[in-house]
This record gives structure tokens, sequence and C-alpha cells, in this order.
């Protein structure tokens, strides 16, 4: 009797299908098309790099710019650094993502008479791989896990917030708790490291801030009281802007329509941010100085971490903004620390290692650009460039539409390149930062999407559901790297950690996950 083969499942017909329409709109380029002149600019400086090269059209691939520029600028085979090659013309800005041929001379948006001038950014020289398998699943709380942060300096270390009123540090090398972090009366909302990984913050609904010592476990003094309503989220002054190395701020925003800065070393308030007429639902305490809000009454305030003052009011929204996100974000959490691991000896050099981070990263065309991207309950998000507003000018960069519910989280890419938005209608989708221009809707999920990470890298996305899976993305391509089950409930929150070694998700089960390739 033969064998029937089953029939493929709908997964393995998807590929099938999507392989053969590749196949069937793969259109080679025409080879009569001779050679294109091609000169390059460095994106972050606006400075040309070597004089125009003409290249033949069938070979003006994206490897083959690679190749050329490497040459341009005298690295050798071992130091070779990919790229990312962008097109502008007219306002649009255009991915070079194959060749030439296929982004710029079939469109039409250039000739090859014409000499065309890319810009190029570089592209991280290490590539984070996703990760496929849950390494330790560690039970603890009691209670929903609402918070996850990985230590700034390594994957080693991770924190939690419950609303079993603690939180927790976990050893993810060997799945086991260090240390619970016990004082808060009710649910832990927000935890966050310090960038220099010395002193942990907590944030809760018993309305109070508490410090804590990350080597002990063992509190900081008396927890920091002044809301007069819960906590709802934390941000460290970042790292570089430190006066003196003994003076560590922090920010806290609270349900009660104020932000409060903390000295954390006297325990006392420096400033108090009054202004919002609804809870604060974000606080961002960005790498120029300026402190972004976010608030249920429907705008954006910028105030000035000095003086405490009010810089201008963005109010475009039409309904709560419930969160916002800055092109910085990674270079600020993390300071001084990179993925080689080499940490300065002196705190003045700390400082100067943790500014050049900073410049670096922020850098667009010899200016220092800090994006900021909201997201509301009115379905939309929205781009803003903080440096061009004023108070007779605050319009936004772009509005992003596309989303059917509300938005819970938006995030940018480490490199800062790319925008993701995650929606109660089960989608992320991805955005161009830098006009806002939409890229791909990532479908997979059947369940509210409530967050959304990058690797450090930019190459790859995490994501966590109510459908208790994670999920990782390609963001180049828009694809399903990796399914992720394993948690049995709800998944609140998931975070990478920075140096791309791992990912700790927690949710309504009770359980930490740590997922690795």
């Amino acid at each position: 009797m033969a064998t029937i083969l089953p029939p493929p499942s709908k997964r393995q017909r998807v590929a099938i299908a999507e392989k053969a329409r590749k196949q069937q709109n793969l259109d080679t380029i025409p080879s009569d098309l001779g050679n294109v002149r091609v000169h390059f600019f460095d994106q972050s400086t606006g400075k040309p790099t070597g004089a125009p090269v003409a290249i033949p059209v069938s070979d003006a691939t994206v490897k083959n710019l690679e190749l050329l520029l490497n040459t341009l600028q005298g690295n050798d085979a071992t130091e070779r650094v990919p790229y990312r090659f962008t097109f502008g013309a007219d306002g649009q800005v255009t991915d070079i993502v194959n060749d030439i041929y296929r982004a710029i001379l079939k469109p039409g948006l250039r000739t090859t008479e014409d000499t065309i001038t890319l810009q190029f950014i570089p592209q991280a020289v290490f590539r984070v791989r996703a990760v496929s398998r849950c390494s330790a699943s560690i039970p603890g709380h009691g209670e929903a896990i609402l918070a996850t942060s990985f230590a700034s300096s390594s994957s080693s270390r991770l924190l939690t917030g419950s609303g079993d009123n603690t939180a927790r540090i976990f050893d993810t090398d060997t799945g086991t708790p260090l240390h619970t972090l016990k004082g808060h009366t009710s649910w832990v909302l927000v935890a966050s490291w310090s960038p220099d990984d010395s002193i942990i913050a907590t944030g809760s609904m018993d309305n109070t801030v508490r410090l804590w010592d990350p080597s002990t476990g063992q509190p900081l003094g008396q927890p920091l009281k002044g809301h007069t309503k819960w906590v709802n989220s934390l941000a460290w002054e970042p790292y570089h802007l430190r006066q003196q190395t003994s003076t560590i701020r922090l920010a806290s925003s609270s349900k009660d329509a104020t932000v409060r800065i903390w000295d954390t070393v006297s325990k006392r308030i420096d400033l108090v941010l009054s202004g919002h007429k609804s809870s604060v639902s974000c606080v961002r305490w960005g790498g120029t100085g300026t402190i972004y809000t976010a608030s249920h009454d429907k705008t954006i305030k910028l105030w000035d971490s000095t003086k405490g003052t009010l810089i201008s009011t963005l109010s475009s929204h039409a309904h709560w903004v419930n969160h916002l996100a800055l092109s910085t974000e990674l270079v600020l959490r993390t300071a001084y620390h990179d993925r080689t691991g080499t940490i300065p000896s002196t705190a003045a050099e700390r400082l100067a290692k943790a500014g050049e981070r900073f410049e670096k990263s922020a850098t667009v065309d010899g200016n220092i650009v800090e994006r900021l991207v909201t997201a509301s309950d009115d379905f939309t998000i929205y781009l803003w460039h903080p440096s061009l507003t004023s108070p007779t000018n605050n319009k936004p960069l772009a509005r992003l539409l596309g989303h059917q519910k509300p938005i819970n989280h938006v995030t940018f890419s480490p490199d800062g390149a790319l925008i993701a938005s995650s929606s109660f209608d089960n989608h992320i989708k991805l955005w161009d930062a830098r006009d806002g221009k939409f890229l791909h809707t990532l479908r997979g999920h059947v369940g509210a999407v409530y967050m959304s990470c990058f690797s450090p890298d930019s190459r790859l996305l995490v994501s966590c559901s109510k459908d208790t899976t994670l999920k990782v993305w390609d963001v180049r391509t828009g694809k399903l790297r990796e399914d992720l089950p394993g948690h049995r409930d709800e998944v609140f929150c998931v975070d990478w950690s920075p140096d791309g070694r791992g990912v700790g998700s927690g949710g309504k089960d009770k359980a930490v996950r740590v997922w690795r390739h």
C-alpha cells in the first residue's frame, strides 16, 4: 500500500505562493543602460566622500555600492562597514533596497545622464541573532508582571515590577532570582535602571518612588513622597548632562498631572513641573536637556530641565496621548556602555564617552537632531522635530495614519531610522523615522499588541501580545522570523538586552521568561 503524503499546511502553502510570486516578479536589470555617475554624501555631516564615480547600472547593487564606498574611505577587507543608502528628491526620501535601477532609474526619479547623490549612514557592524527558544522560565512573583528592564551594561541582570507590590532582580545566566525589592504597598507599575547601573528606581500605585541598591537589593533611604496619585513613568537624567558625578536626578510622572524632578542623593524634590490638566502618561529626558511629557489632556509639553520652565506645548492629538519615544533612547539608556564592554576608568572619561556616543547618534547633516514620536487613543501617531518647534510654530513633521484602534506603544530603532507602533488592532506598523512614510504592517498576532522592542542592531523587532505569544520580525522585509509561544496568559512587557544576547518578557502568568538564540 502506497504512503499518501499529507497535504501541505497553511504556512507551507503561503511560503510556496510567496516564492512563486517572487520568481514571477523578478525583473533583471537591462544590460544596455551603460554607466551612471554616483556621488556619496555622509548623512551625519553632510560632507561628500570622494568625487563622483561612474559605475555600470547593471552592477549598481547595494552590495557593490558598499564595496565601492569602503574602498573610497580606505577601509581594508577586514574593516568593511555595512551601509544603508538613501536618495532624496522633491522632498521624498527613497531607500536603496536592492539596486539603483529599481529604486531610482526605473521609477523615473533620475536618468543615466544625471549625477545621483546618495546619502549613506553606517549600519551596526555586529549582527544580533533572532531569539528562538525559551532558555529560562523563572517563577517568583505572586501577581502579573507589569514591567521588565535589562541592566545597561549586560544581559545577565533583569529587573521586573509586579502587581504583588514587589520588584525583583533576576540572574538570567543561571535562571534564578537574586533579590526581592520589598517596600511598596501597591502595584509596581514601572522599574528602571540608572544609566550607570548604580541605582534602581521603581514607581508604584502607592504614589511613591523608591530607590534601591542593585548589588544588595536593599532600599536607599526612605521612599520619595510628593505625588498624590500613582506614578506612571520614570526617566533618568542623561549621564553626559550630569553637572557633578555625585548628582543623579530622576523625573517621575504621575496621574496627579505633575512631573517631579528628584535629587536621588539628597532624596529631595528639585523641581515640580505643573501645567498638564490630566494624568501624565509618559516622561522622557532628552540628551539636549529637554524633558518631554505626554498627558491625557491631549498635549505634549517640553520643559527646561535646569529651570523647570515650559518651552512649548504640542497639541495636535484629539485624544489621550499614551506614549512617547525619542530617537536617541538606547544611547541615553546605555550611557558609556557599548558592545565592546570596555568601561573608562575615570569619571571624566565616562562623561566624555557618554557625550561622544550621544553626539554620534544624534548628528544629522552636522546638527544635533533629537526626534520625538507620540502615540494616542485617537488612532494616530505624530512625528515631531522638537528643535524646530517654538511657541509660535509647533506643527508636527508628519502625521502617521493607518491603525484602526488606540495605539499602546511607539519606539525608535537604535539607529534612528525606523519607528515601530503597537496597537489594540493586533498589528505592528513600521514607519520611516525621517519623514513618517509607511513601510510595513506586521500581521501575525491575534490579540492586542502591548509593546515592541528593537534589537540593538536595528534589524529585528520583538513584540508581545494579549494572545500569549512573542514574535520576532525582520524589519527589512516585514516578515515573521520567529514565533515564540510559551507564556500561559497575556504578555504585558518585553525588553531586548542592550548587548543583544537575550530577550526578557513578563505577563499575566506571573513567570519571567528569558529568550535566547
